[in-house]
């Protein structure tokens, strides 16, 4: 499933926002013990420009696979889906800063395949802005922008174990990406936006450590179709 996707509705809506508005409660965790990570075989790394445009078909691939609510059933809404990303993936390379991560595995056949992929860039004081996030940041955040501190976390592409199991463990696939895309970004608070409706996003970005902004500092009513959320590294 994919993990972030604020300019398409949602693929999944397992739960419905509380009452009178108040945010869903993030899932608790497997009382299970828990293993050594599944994840740690899968290597991070970034890719250039030109690789992304090499790579731009597989990362489509990615984006359907990851976003489908039927993983290896592939269908028209997803082959559509996944044209429209890469559309947007190719607009969003054209900014100052861009950069994108993918993670890959080794099969058993020694071949690499994708597994992941995060992608953003810097948010600057100076527009263009991106996605109307102008409409939902308080006056903080834009002097945050104008320092050249604000990162937009555009994307966020895990399979849905990625989003449903260890969600709070350091070593979580999510968890890695949005880290080094900040950590490339000395000092930078991570911005991302979410449809209000997909409350499956919302959870598992809550559980990676994403946070709403308190009601005094919003720069959008509830009513808004999008929440913005934030991230600091500690």
């Amino acid at each position: 499933m994919t993990a972030h996707m604020p300019d398409r509705p949602a693929t999944a809506r397992p739960g419905t926002p509380g009452r009178h508005g108040t945010p869903p409660e993030i899932p608790s965790q497997s009382r299970r013990r828990q293993g050594p990570s599944p994840e740690r075989g899968e290597f991070v790394r970034p890719l250039t420009r030109r690789q992304v445009d090499d790579r731009m078909w597989e990362l489509g691939e990615l984006y359907a696979h990851t976003s489908s609510s039927e993983p290896g059933i592939s269908d028209l809404s997803d082959q559509a889906g996944s044209d429209a990303f890469r559309q947007r993936l190719a607009g969003h390379m054209r900014r100052p800063g861009f950069e994108l991560l993918v993670a890959e595995a080794v099969r058993p056949s020694g071949a690499t395949h994708l597994t992941a992929c995060a992608y953003g860039f810097p948010v600057r004081g100076a527009g263009p802005w991106w996605q109307g996030l102008d409409e939902y940041l308080p006056e903080n955040l834009f002097r945050v922008a104008a320092s050249g501190k604000l990162f937009a976390v555009a994307d966020v592409l895990v399979a849905s174990r990625v989003r449903t199991h260890d969600l709070t463990r350091e070593w979580n696939l999510a968890r890695r990406l949005q880290k080094r895309l900040l950590g490339d970004h000395i000092g930078a608070l991570g911005v991302t936006l979410v449809d209000r409706r997909d409350v499956d996003t919302y959870r598992a970005l809550l559980a990676w450590g994403w946070r709403c902004l308190p009601a005094e500092e919003r720069g959008a009513s509830r009513f808004a179709p999008r929440r913005l959320l934030v991230l600091a590294l500690r």
